[in-house]
């Protein structure tokens, strides 16, 4: 494997919860293997309040967590990105900037624990069952013996895991 962590971009539309949460996590069990970002088609501004209460209760390290623009990752001096990864079918759907390189990419659609409605328990109960799909297809990938795996092989890996239990319609049907 490189000297350098593997990039990965997480992307959402909003950029304020699943793509965040999926930051956080990679950047934890990756350590220093993987460099993740997130970003968003339509950034909401700031992490939704959920998604840093959950984290911080979690311990993760918060602190850099900005909702941004995936534009910052098309620009000429962004970061090179080895993977890109959707994990809301909204943003799977729109038609990306171009990327630097050939990323590897995947969708992984979780279902969006920001739109979820009701009491503080249910809202909670959306971003914890989101933050345990995102960390089982995480732990996975990171897992992966990604430098004696072929792109093709690489390609069906990502798409089996997008393909897990609790993936959005979009996800399932690949």
């Amino acid at each position: 494997m490189a000297d350098q962590p593997l990039r990965v971009l997480f992307l959402c539309t909003g950029n304020s919860a699943r793509s965040m949460i999926a930051e956080a996590i990679l950047n934890k069990l990756g350590k220093d293997r993987f460099r993740a970002y997130s970003a968003g088609s339509k950034p909401k501004g700031a992490p939704h309040p959920q998604t840093h209460a959950l984290l911080l209760k979690l311990g993760y390290d918060t602190s850099a967590l900005r909702s941004k623009s995936w534009l910052e990752f098309a620009q000429p001096d962004a970061p090179a990105l080895d993977f890109i990864i959707t994990v809301c079918d909204a943003a799977a759907g729109e038609t990306c900037p171009v990327w630097p390189g050939k990323p590897a990419t995947a969708h992984w659609g979780i279902p969006d624990p920001a739109a979820a409605q009701g009491n503080d328990a249910e809202v909670a109960l959306a971003f914890a069952e989101a933050y345990r799909r995102l960390l089982q297809r995480i732990s996975i990938f990171v897992a992966l013996p990604l430098d004696k795996l072929s792109a093709m092989s690489l390609q069906q890996k990502l798409h089996s895991i997008g393909a897990m239990e609790g993936t959005t319609d979009k996800a399932a049907a690949g």
